[in-house]
Formats: C-alpha cells, sequence, structure tokens
C-alpha cells in the first residue's frame, strides 16, 4: 500500500526518498515533553506510515526528550534498508520544558551520540544543525563553529549526511562552504513564503527543502479560499494545503505530523491530490495573509 508513493519522489543523499514522508515531532507528550497518553498508538502510526510507503521521518532527540527517537527505535529496528532517518540537533530541553540552544562543538558532540543511542543506529543518515533563532524564523550569524563540529563527525563516520534548519540563504551558503547538504529544513507554508527563491535555488542544485510547519504550526491555517478550494476538491484544507506544497516545487519534501491513524491517511492522501491551475492562483494570491 504504497500511498507516500504517489506524491513522486527526490534524492536526499545517496538515497531517493518518497515526497510524503513524517516527521515524529507529535507523538511526544503535550507542548512535545514527555511520553505520550498511549506509546503504543504512537508505536501503531509509525508501523502504519511505513506500510503507507513512507521512507523519509524526521525527528530529534530534543523531542521528549529521547521520547521519539525511543519509539522509532521500538516500532521500526530492524530498519528497512530504504528507511531513511533524519534528525535534528542544536538544542536542549529544560526540566521545565523549555528549549534552549546548545550549539557548542561539546554539545553538538553529545547530541549526535545521544542520537544514535536511543535510535540504535552506528552512523546517522542526516543531521540537520537547527540553528537557534527564534520558534518560527531564522536570524543571521555565524554557523562556521557549529557546522565544522557536524563536519568533523561526519568525517569520523558518524554522519553520513548534513543539513541545515531554520536558517538564512546566507547561512546555507557558509554551510556550504564547510561541507556539502543534502536538504534545508525551514518555516514555510501557503501563507508564509519567504524562502520562495531559496527553494529555487536549492532545486537547481539538487537539494530538497523540507517545510516545518508545512500546515501553520501549533495554530493550523485558517483561511476562507483554503476552505473554499477545499470543498470544491472534496477534500480537508489541511490535506490540500499540503498538495499545494508539493505542487509548488519539485524539491519539496514533506514531513507532516501526527498521533492519529486517521489523519495520517489523511495527509498522505495529499499526494494523490491535483490541484486545478485556476484554484492554484486562488491558493497563490494568499501570500502573506498568515
Amino acid at each position: 500500500m504504497n500511498i507516500a508513493g504517489k506524491a513522486g519522489t527526490f534524492p536526499l543523499g545517496e538515497r531517493t526518498v518518497n515526497r510524503m514522508g513524517y516527521g515524529a515531532m507529535q507523538l511526544a507528550g503535550p507542548q512535545v515533553f514527555g511520553p505520550p497518553k498511549d506509546p503504543a498508538a504512537a508505536v501503531a502510526v509509525l508501523r502504519e506510515a511505513v506500510a503507507c510507503g513512507v521512507n523519509h521521518i524526521d525527528t530529534a532527540d530534543f523531542y521528549g526528550p529521547h521520547v521519539t527517537n525511543r519509539l522509532i527505535r521500538e516500532a521500526l529496528h530492524p530498519y528497512a534498508d530504504d528507511l531513511t532517518l533524519v534528525t535534528k540537533v542544536g538544542a536542549v530541553r529544560g526540566a521545565d520544558g523549555s528549549w534552549n540552544p546548545a550549539q557548542s562543538p561539546a554539545d553538538l558532540v553529545r547530541a549526535v551520540h545521544d542520537n544514535l543511542r536511543n535510535l540504535g543506529l552506528d552512523v546517522l543518515d542526516v543531521v540537520n544543525l537547527r540553528v537557534w533563532g527564534n520558534m518560527h524564523s531564522p536570524s543571521e550569524g555565524s554557523i562556521k563553529e557549529a557546522f565544522t563540529a557536524l563536519a568533523e563527525l561526519q568525517h569520523q563516520g558518524l554522519i553520513r549526511h548534513l543539513g541545515v534548519s531554520n536558517v538564512t540563504a546566507s547561512q546555507v551558503k557558509q554551510a556550504q562552504g564547510i561541507a556539502r547538504i543534502v536538504c534545508v529544513q525551514n518555516h514555510f507554508n501557503l501563507t508564509h513564503r519567504v524562502d520562495a527563491s531559496l527553494i529555487a535555488d536549492l532545486g537547481r542544485e539538487g537539494i530538497a527543502y523540507v517545510p516545518f510547519f508545512p500546515l501553520g504550526g501549533f495554530t493550523p491555517l485558517q483561511s476562507k479560499t483554503l476552505a473554499d478550494v477545499a470543498a470544491r476538491l472534496g477534500a480537508s484544507p489541511l490535506c490540500v494545503a499540503l498538495a499545494w506544497l508539493l505542487q509548488r516545487a519539485p524539491n519539496i519534501l514533506l514531513i507532516p505530523g501526527t498521533s492519529s491513524l486517521a489523519h495520517l491517511r489523511e495527509n498522505l492522501s495529499a499526494g494523490e491530490r491535483v490541484i486545478a491551475p485556476s484554484m492554484l492562483a486562488e491558493l497563490d494570491a494568499l501570500a502573506g495573509e498568515g
């Protein structure tokens, strides 16, 4: 049942992955802190995602912390040969659930080893440096020390491929001057399109762009136009918002997250939706609404 494969594929490192992936963040407890209320249900969602053709899962050891990686290991280890696990480093959680920067070389070494241990791996497929800005947008500043530390871990054989997250275009270029990157993970969706030109530039270089908050973040996208288009298509507004991203650029990989089997299938069905040019024009006109 390869639902995820209907959206097409794009290279991610040396592998080619289905463009419909899965983000594990929502498998942790409330506010991405602590364990889920129903761990067995979380394991079932992960197994169903893979059964539906998902072969790109996004995670981070600071989700929980440690919760989502351990659930992924419980649900899917030993991993299928074509499954690509992408993780992020650069943050830690406080005892109060706060999100705190952890960007020093020592922090990053510790984080990579935590990910290896909790995922049950000898080498991580892809590691994104999650650069500290605010939750929704990056800020300028050098990432040389932090990204160089990850490049050294790559040279040691602990990481196959590198990426960056929550970054500006100039930070992407700085990272590329240190090591090859295979993906950029930034905030982008139907109403937040700051990275439109960056996506196109990355596409010309064969680099994947992975939008976080593809459905608006913790407050879902709300738009009368989106709702009207969705009604005409016979789909949910959130499914249409995902389908719009898939049609936006061929190098966009989606990682919508959910802890619900029903929502998982709904999200994956976005790969089957084709939005007609006239409806795309209506949605394109929403830029700057949110």
